[in-house]
């Protein structure tokens, strides 16, 4: 059928752009991730939204196309904390496998799930590598204590290609966002998503009260899912779509900074083992992090919150 009738609504500039229903955003997006429309039109879709902006209920609908589309992680009777990593380093290294590892340890299941989107960051996956946790080939079950990281192509071939989109147009689009939202388990899951920017905090926030995420939002290290280690940022909590802060933020940086290495992924590994085995201290808002996730995994899976259910 084609998507220009929802480009004609949504490609009306800033003050006259219509927004979807979510039917209609799962419809427009659902063509898109099965690669039914033109290159044209997934460029005009791309470029309109990026100057509309995604109302909740129109990513709520996104979200609906990629989940009915997802090759997800079987139900392991666990609640697996899934780590969005798509941002990379820059300036800073990249912790996000150092977040993983330290849960891992904890017994709780992990999936790190992203792709390269830009070609001068390091990213998890290079790091992982250094550690060697290789990146899955196909949807792999996980156990507790298990860390997986898996390229956004194996969950769902037809998100990869929108992300690829902004190597060609140069801007983000819908798909970027949605990538931090979604769920990519059968099973119970935790996600952890950030951000870079406030006004991204306020449609995240929104889009899981609408969908009833069990879910932590921070200002991640340069967009990874991974508090800042000289910082520790405002952290919160959404269950069953209700959101509340479990740490403020904190004004200005760490009384004593931690020593963090290079940028570059060996440098980043050889730290993350010596955070592992005890050489060197757990820089203190990623220790948080852990202990936020933990406590919240504990309230969701207690008895008294299955019954409340």
């Amino acid at each position: 059928m084609g998507i220009s009738q929802y480009i004609k609504e949504i490609g009306r500039g800033k003050d006259g752009a219509r927004s979807l229903t979510r039917a209609q955003a799962a419809d427009l997006l659902g063509q898109v991730l099965d690669g039914t429309v033109t290159d044209l039109e997934v460029g005009g879709f791309c470029l309109a939204m990026r100057i509309k902006g995604e109302t909740p209920d129109e990513m709520a609908g996104f979200l609906d196309a990629a989940h009915a589309r997802l090759h997800r992680l079987p139900d392991n009777g666990l609640t697996t904390v899934v780590l969005p990593s798509y941002n990379g380093a820059r300036k800073l290294p990249v912790l996000t496998p150092l977040l993983a590892l330290l849960l891992a340890r904890q017994g709780v299941p992990v999936l790190v799930h992203g792709t390269a989107t830009e070609d001068k960051r390091v990213f998890a996956s290079a790091v992982f590598n250094e550690l060697g946790v290789l990146s899955a080939a196909q949807v792999p079950r996980l156990a507790a204590g298990d860390v997986a990281f898996v390229p956004t192509e194996v969950l769902c071939p037809g998100l990869k290609r929108l992300l690829d989109v902004r190597r060609v147009v140069g801007l983000r689009n819908p798909a970027h966002s949605l990538v931090k939202l979604m769920n990519p388990c059968a099973g119970k899951s935790f996600i952890v998503g950030s951000y870079t920017h406030p006004e991204y905090a306020s449609s995240m926030a929104a889009t899981w009260a609408l969908t009833g995420a069990h879910a932590m939002l921070l200002r991640g290290t340069e967009g990874e899912p991974v508090a800042d280690a000289r910082r520790t940022p405002r952290m919160e909590i959404f269950q069953d779509g209700e959101r509340t802060e479990v740490q403020p933020q904190q004004d200005g940086p760490l009384a004593q900074l931690p020593s963090l290495p290079a940028v570059d992924a060996s440098g980043t590994a050889a730290y993350i083992r010596a955070v592992l085995n005890g050489s060197l201290p757990i820089p203190t808002p990623i220790a948080l992090q852990v202990e936020h996730i933990l406590r919240a995994l504990e309230h969701h899976d207690s008895p008294a919150h299955a019954h409340a259910l």
